[in-house]
């Protein structure tokens, strides 16, 4: 179950106004970060691509938070502290983690919600609480100006305590239980992602890959766990890549090009991101529809294929523009 269902949704948007209203430099923080990133898109890349560098799999070839030593789990809230920093360019606080906006800020991250282990030095200043759910999918972040009276006693060695239940209803939230970009290979079929490993080489395993994991953002580091080579990137595109591999059955994989993203719109699918790919089988119409969309490629206009389409060759995709 989500931490936010409706009725705290609700309580939530009341206690906001409320929140900013009386805390000027709550204010001014929430206003500075929301202004470096409207849409909350970089400070997910960040959540994604922090717990893909703990995951490690073009190493190891993990995907499951589950599998990380207890060592690795206890240091993800120090990179992910660091991999903000680096992303927004805050600058370094003088008793907290951050300065933003000129005022100190401290950084906890949690992967179970309401589990920002505040230390007794932030007492008094803005904390910018983070969670993320790997399993859910979920992430959220928001800003609590901490008092001792809204926080559990600690029973651990170093006195960190827990923010009450009862008062995360004073946490001004800059973004609520928002989308984390999807970690493809822990939520596929499991008899999917069974037969994705299954092959002994990179190149066929990135082939099952696309196979299997149609109209879905796939994302760099899912390609670079599969493959688990250096020259990961390169068995994606055509000349011996998934692109040529798999268009004589169908495929077209679109990348991060422009070019490529109206084709996936043209499609009504996902559009990648930078650093992402989606696949998917497509068969030729006589023309794009309201019931079937379509996109017009090599003269002709393809639809994304029925499980009883026959199989025919891909058209190419466009050339490559950014």
């Amino acid at each position: 179950m989500l931490p936010f269902d409706d009725d705290s949704r609700a309580a939530v948007g009341i206690a906001q106004h409320l929140l900013l209203e009386d805390d000027p430099e709550l204010f001014r923080v929430s206003q500075h970060v929301r202004a470096l990133d409207p849409t909350g898109r970089r400070f997910a890349s960040v959540l994604r691509e922090t717990i893909d560098q703990l995951l490690n799999g073009e190493v190891t070839g993990r995907y499951d938070w589950k599998t990380l030593f207890k060592t690795e789990k206890t240091h993800a809230g120090t990179l992910v502290e660091i991999n903000l920093q680096r992303e927004f360019r805050f600058d370094d606080g003088i008793s907290m983690d951050y300065q933003i906006a000129g005022i100190d800020v401290d950084c906890k991250y949690s992967q179970q919600f309401g589990g920002w282990m505040i230390p007794p030095e932030a007492m008094g200043h803005l904390c910018l609480l983070v969670w993320a759910d790997d399993y859910k999918t979920r992430w959220s972040a928001g800003l609590l100006r901490i008092r001792r009276e809204w926080l559990n006693s600690g029973n651990n060695r170093d006195l960190k305590l827990t923010v009450k239940a009862q008062h995360r209803d004073k946490i001004h939230w800059l973004w609520c239980d928002a989308e984390l970009p999807e970690n493809v290979l822990l939520h596929m079929d499991p008899a999917d992602r069974a037969e994705v490993f299954r092959p002994q080489s990179g190149q066929q395993r990135l082939n099952e890959l696309f196979r299997r994991a149609q109209k879905r953002r796939i994302g760099r580091n899912v390609v670079r766990t599969v493959a688990q080579q250096k020259d990961y990137m390169k068995r994606v595109r055509g000349n011996g890549g998934c692109r040529s591999a798999l268009r004589p059955e169908g495929f077209l994989i679109m990348g991060d090009y422009e070019s490529h993203r109206r084709v996936a719109a043209a499609l009504d699918l996902p559009v990648p991101h930078e650093g992402e790919f989606v696949s998917v089988r497509v068969t030729e119409v006589q023309s794009a529809g309201p019931d079937r969309p379509a996109a017009l490629l090599d003269g002709r206009y393809w639809a994304c294929a029925k499980e009883d389409d026959t199989p025919q060759p891909a058209p190419e995709l466009p050339s490559h523009t950014r």
